[in-house]
């Protein structure tokens, strides 16, 4: 019995150790990225703290008073996985787990879900206000890269 036990923490550590590597070898795979807005978003840089509070649902309005509109792709897509920690220092579940709050307190939405690059690329080109973030290789002329400082 205890010769079962240890066994299955042995088999339990090197799963977990494996997938730790593993993982954060898949999240410094993904392509080079940046932050896009809306062509018609006049910011061109944007300090940390403010990212973190669009992305967060808390920052609702650029400095012109258009509304911001958020665009993410989906919680398990490694581009979100790898935007949630190198540019907001949150994991993926945290970000959901503050969109939830507003939306079950019934004081804020949850962003926008895209399913394919394609859509994060259509989707931010199309609505003023919109922000969402892509990999360098499926940009265009129709959005701009917004800097982060």
């Amino acid at each position: 019995m205890i010769i079962k036990i240890n066994v299955a923490r042995v088999v339990l550590f090197a799963y977990l150790l494996s997938a730790s590597l593993f993982g954060a070898g898949f999240a410094n795979a993904t392509e080079s990225y940046e932050v896009i807005t809306n062509a018609t978003v006049s910011e061109k840089t944007l300090p940390k703290t403010s990212l973190r509070a669009i992305f967060g649902m808390r920052l609702h309005t650029w400095p012109d008073g258009t509304a911001i509109r958020v665009f993410v792709m989906p919680d398990d897509a490694p581009l979100h996985a790898a935007f949630s920690k190198e540019k907001l220092n949150v994991f993926p579940y945290q970000l959901r787990s503050a969109w939830d709050r507003l939306v079950f307190s019934g004081t804020g939405q949850a962003p926008e879900t895209v399913h394919s690059p394609e859509e994060m690329l259509a989707k931010v080109a199309s609505t003023p206000g919109a922000i969402g973030y892509l990999t360098k290789s499926r940009m265009d002329g129709r959005v701009n890269v917004l800097q982060i400082k």
